[in-house]
C-alpha cells in the first residue's frame, strides 16, 4: 500500500487543483445568476433561468462530453483539464445559484427598507445589510454543494484527466490490488470531503461572530 501512495497522491494534488478551481468558478456564476434572478429584466431574469435549467436538468457526464468533444466543432477545444474546471463550475455554479437566490429573498424586507430609509444607496443595501446576512445562511448548503463538486472530479476521469480516479484505475489495471488501491481512494476522498466540511464551519463561526458584534453595535 505505501509503494502504491504516491502515485494516488499525485491524483489526489490534480483532484484538489480541479476542485479549487471549479469552486471559484462556481460561486462566481452562483452569484451572478443569483442576483440576475432577482433582477427586473426580464431578459436577464430569462438567461438566468435558461442557464439554471439546463445544467441542473442534465447529466454533468453528458456536459462535460458535449464540452469536450462538441465544442471543438464550433472551433473552441479545450484541455480535460480545462474542461474539467469549466463543466464541474457550470454545473454547481446552476445549483448554487438558487442557493444565492433564496439566501437573500431569507433576509427580511424590513432591514433593506430601513436601510434605504437611512440614505444607503442599492448597491450599499447589498453589499452590507443583505449580502452579510445572505452569506451566513449559504454556507451550510455551499459546504454540501463543495463536497458534490470534489465526488464529482471522478467522472473527469472519462476525459483522461489523471486524477485520483484515473490513477487509481490505472493502478488496478497493472497490479489488481482492487482492495487495496480503492480503500485508499476511498480515505483520501474521505480526507479531503472533512477538510471542506471543517473549512466551511470555520467560515459559520467566522461570520457569526462578526455579525454577532454588529449586532451589539
Amino acid at each position: 500500500m505505501i509503494e502504491f501512495l504516491p502515485i494516488l497522491l499525485g491524483g489526489a494534488r490534480v483532484t484538489v487543483e480541479i476542485t479549487a478551481s471549479a469552486a471559484v468558478l462556481a460561486v462566481l456564476l452562483a452569484f451572478v445568476s443569483g442576483l440576475a434572478r432577482l433582477s427586473r429584466s426580464r431578459l436577464i431574469r430569462g438567461t438566468s433561468v435558461v442557464y439554471v435549467e439546463l445544467f441542473r436538468g442534465s447529466s454533468l457526464l453528458v456536459q462535460l462530453f458535449w464540452l469536450f468533444f462538441v465544442l471543438p466543432h464550433f472551433g473552441v477545444t479545450l484541455t480535460p483539464f480545462q474542461t474539467a474546471v469549466l463543466g464541474l463550475g457550470l454545473n454547481i455554479g446552476a445549483y448554487g445559484s438558487e442557493v444565492v437566490r433564496g439566501a437573500i429573498l431569507a433576509v427580511p424586507a424590513g432591514q433593506t427598507a430601513a436601510a434605504a430609509a437611512l440614505g444607503l444607496t442599492g448597491p450599499q443595501v447589498m453589499r452590507y445589510v443583505v449580502l452579510p446576512q445572505a452569506v451566513l445562511r449559504m454556507l451550510p448548503i455551499w459546504g454540501n454543494l463543495l463536497i458534490e463538486l470534489l465526488k464529482g472530479t471522478a467522472l473527469v476521469s472519462l476525459i483522461t484527466v489523471s486524477d485520483l480516479t484515473f490513477r487509481a484505475y490505472q493502478l488496478n489495471q497493472a497490479t489488481f490490488q482492487t482492495a487495496k488501491i480503492f480503500t485508499m481512494v476511498l480515505a483520501i476522498y474521505g480526507l479531503l470531503a472533512l477538510v471542506i466540511a471543517m473549512a466551511i464551519r470555520g467560515l459559520e463561526r467566522r461570520f457569526g461572530r462578526h455579525r454577532l458584534a454588529q449586532e451589539r453595535m
